[in-house]
């Protein structure tokens, strides 16, 4: 896989199509509700592949994305200095996750990607709106950033539960959404050093993240454009519903 199109042709071009559609799909579900791009990337082509392979895909656009994202607010460096133990604690938790659990465990890797689809949708779906109190957020802060590491490092999806946690700090939005892509971006930067550390993210690998990257952005403008003319609410409703959906079928068929 020593050029850009090698591991597509590998891929073969059924294969090649679901790439390209799962990232406009998933670019454009960013774009309208500002997270889900690494959720439904994982989630479908943890159908039709090994969710190591899916994971090295999704590397270069989510880190762009998520770059693209956290750098508009205004508020970074205050996020940074009250979310750094989160930050460091889902680095080094993707890290030991890594070495201890990896992506290359076969059926059960598929099944943990489903279950983490399934918590995450039904988190979403009908858990309460909750606040975390300053003194709570001392320790409880690392503790969700260990879990979301070890999540990340065996599923590559990093939403759970550092979500949950990030949308009980009470931010505004445009603080939570800078820092949801902050916390994306720690992620995906860690889960990328966890794969070349297991060999799973070679110059093949990221050939093909970059060819994936533009139907990802191409979506994320879609998706910018309709926010504007869809209800948010409803269509995360509809994300979330497809995603509980998705990671059943995971968790039972994997």
């Amino acid at each position: 896989m020593n050029t850009f199109l090698t591991f597509y042709q590998n891929l073969g071009p059924a294969l090649t199509l679901l790439v390209i559609g799962t990232f406009l799909l998933a670019g454009t579900v960013k774009g309208v509700i500002g997270l889900g791009l690494p959720t439904v990337a994982m989630g479908m082509l943890g159908l039709a592949m090994l969710p190591a392979q899916a994971a090295a895909l999704l590397i270069i656009p989510s880190t762009v994305t998520n770059l693209w994202q956290l750098a508009f607010g205004g508020h970074l460096s205050a996020l940074f200095k009250r979310l750094w133990p989160l930050l460091l604690l889902i680095f080094l938790g993707t890290g030991l996750g890594s070495v201890w659990l990896g992506m290359d465990g076969g059926h059960w890797v598929v099944r943990a990607l489903g279950g983490a689809l399934l918590v995450y949708a039904l988190s979403g779906l009908f858990l309460p709106t909750l606040k975390v109190k300053p003194e709570t957020e001392r320790w409880l802060g690392p503790l969700c950033g260990l879990i979301t590491g070890v999540i990340t490092s065996a599923t590559g999806v990093f939403v759970i539960p550092a979500v949950p946690y990030l949308q009980a700090l009470g931010l505004n939005r445009d603080e939570l959404v800078q820092a949801l892509g902050l916390s994306f971006t720690v992620s995906t930067l860690a889960l990328a050093a966890g794969l070349a550390w297991r060999g799973n993210l070679g110059g093949g690998e990221i050939n093909a993240s970059i060819l994936a990257l533009f139907p990802a952005l191409l979506g994320m403008w879609l998706g910018q454009t309709l926010r504007q003319r869809i209800s948010a609410v409803v269509f995360k409703r509809v994300f979330f519903i497809g995603m509980a959906l998705l990671g059943g079928h995971l968790l039972i068929g994997g």
